[in-house]
Order: C-alpha cells, then structure tokens, then sequence
C-alpha cells in the first residue's frame, strides 16, 4: 500500500491537508514508529496507523496545521476558531470546534470501514491519512473499535482535565493509547489474550511516561494529567506545577510516578519474549522507548518543568538490544 495513492483524485481542500507534516512527527516519538530493519508493507501499514493517531490527536489538541482546511474537506460546518496566545484550557468556542473536527473525522473513519468492504463504499475518505486505512483494514480485516476509542480519547480530553486518581488515569490509557498496541498485534497477525494483556500495560506506561514528560505543555493546555490524590500526596500545588523549575515536593513527586510507571511497563516487557524476528526488535523498541525517556527524567534529576527530558538514542539502542536478547 502506498500512503500517497489515489492523491491525483483529490479535490483542492485535500491537496491543502496533505499528510508529510503529521508524518513527519513521527521522528519526535520516544520510540521508533516504522523503522527500516521491518518489511516495506509492515512500514507503511504502521505509518498509516501512525498517521490516523496522530491526526486525531493533532485535531483534539488544536495542533492541526491547517484546521480549516481539514474542516473545509470534512464537511464540519462548525467555523474554525483561532486558539487564543495565553496559556490555559481552549474556549468554549475552540473547545465545539474540536469537537466538530472529531466528529467528522469519525465519519470519515467510517467511509474508509465502507470502502474497504467488498465492492467498496458509495464515497471514499475525505481526508487523505483516513484514505491510507482503507488497503490496511482490508488486509488486516481490522475492526473500527480501536480506531473509534482513540478519538473518544480526544473527545475525553475536550471534558476532562484532571484525573483523581492513578486508576482514573489509567482508565484513560485504555482509550488513548492501549488501541495502538492492539492494532500492531493485529497487522502483525500474532494477537492473542495473553499477548494484548502485555501490550496494554506497555502502552498504558509509555502514555504516562509520555505525560511526565509533558507536564508543562499539558500545564498550558490546562490539562493535569498528575493524578490528584498523589498531587495532594506529595503537597504539590498547581501553582507548584507552573513554576520554571521544580521544587523539592515536585521532584518527590515525578520520582513517585516514574517508579510506578516502569513498574508498568515491567509488567508489560514480557511481550517482547512472545515473538521472533523483527516483530521482536520492534517490540523491544517501542518498549526501550519507554525505559529511555523514564531514565531521561531521572537523569534531570526529575525537574520537568524546566525542559522536556528526552531519552538518549544510545541508551535507547542498548536498552532495546537488552530486551531484545533476553526478550523482557
């Protein structure tokens, strides 16, 4: 499959939204997303799987390059709004906006589920990342439940933005980020029970260490992704949280989450021992990604308001040489 077929039977509106800049975002990941060691169909199914996500979370995080071109294509008759400079949640205008967005994109994940049945759907996907599923859910015979939990994700974040406790989180990771290990198991063909279990609790670590990372951004989203009864745990204010650095109680309580996070993802790592080959390297990768960035936070001494800590690339190599040899 090629993410670019079909792109000559594109109108104006799609040629406008053209998928290289959600793509490209694939290089700023934790974690290797296709990497050229797989077969050239394996990339570019999990590039389009990639891209579907990244859509989606660009379009509920108001990240989109060109909102209303991508409303415009849709269909969404909801008129872009222009996020406002200051920090903080969206307005309740920008907030409908978003919703829209989500709500045609999910129309749009349903004509490409059409379009892949025998004979083909009345219409194809509008969008052009929703075109490139089309060949992928065919082969695959995929489902749209992962694919309609991802957006839900996004609709969460539009209504919630504090999470009281771990559990609430967690429940959370189920939409936002569980969906995407499912999908890689599918398209490799090796999903089972015992296989999806594992792969839950690795991506569930990986969306958490993703929000450590990120506690400023979300900060300035008006998103607190830190649980509350921890927060009230370690006597960390929100206030605390918009500081340029982080305070002892702060550091507390990032190392508190780190550990609990690679706990999660200990539980997880046994995945990578179920297969062979370069699904195992691949595994290894994702889940080295994770270990990385947790080791990164640690290494900046667990200040992450000051910066965003980044996984070292060598570190993230041995790592996955490690998993990959002893296969967790």
């Amino acid at each position: 499959m090629d993410g670019t077929a079909g792109r000559s039977a594109l109108n104006p509106a799609a040629q406008a939204v053209a998928p290289a800049a959600t793509l490209d975002k694939a290089d700023l990941e934790n974690f290797p997303v296709a990497p050229s060691f797989l077969p050239a169909a394996w990339r570019t199914d999990l590039m389009a799987v990639y891209g579907f996500a990244r859509l989606i979370d660009d379009a509920g995080d108001g990240d989109l390059a060109d909102p209303a071109g991508v409303a415009a294509l849709l269909g969404v008759t909801a008129p872009p709004v222009t996020p406002v400079a200051q920090s903080g949640p969206p307005s309740p205008a920008e907030t409908g906006f978003r919703l829209a967005l989500l709500d045609g994109l999910e129309r749009d994940l349903d004509r490409a589920f059409e379009a892949a049945l025998p004979g083909g759907g009345a219409e194809q996907p509008r969008h052009p990342l929703m075109r490139a599923l089309v060949p992928l859910v065919d082969r695959h015979e995929l489902t749209p439940e992962p694919f309609r939990r991802l957006i839900e994700a996004n609709r969460v974040d539009q209504r919630t933005d504090r999470y009281p406790t771990y559990q609430d989180l967690i429940g959370y990771c189920t939409l936002s980020a569980d969906p995407v290990g499912r999908l890689v198991l599918s398209i490799a063909g090796v999903s089972t029970p015992e296989r999806v279990a594992y792969s839950d609790a690795v991506c569930s670590a990986l969306q958490v260490v993703e929000h450590l990372q990120d506690v400023a951004e979300d900060l300035g989203h008006g998103r607190i992704y830190l649980p509350g009864e921890d927060l009230e745990r370690f006597g960390v204010t929100e206030a605390d949280l918009a500081e340029p650095t982080a305070g002892p109680r702060v550091r507390e309580l990032i190392a508190f989450e780190v550990d609990r996070a690679r706990t999660l993802l200990d539980h997880g790592a046994p995945l990578v021992g179920t297969v062979r080959g370069r699904l195992r390297l691949l595994l290894a990768g994702f889940t080295a990604g994770g270990y990385a960035a947790l080791a990164a936070i640690e290494a900046a001494g667990y200040d992450v308001l000051a910066q965003q800590p980044k996984p070292d690339k060598r570190r993230l190599a041995v790592k996955a040489a490690t998993l990959f040899a002893k296969g967790r």
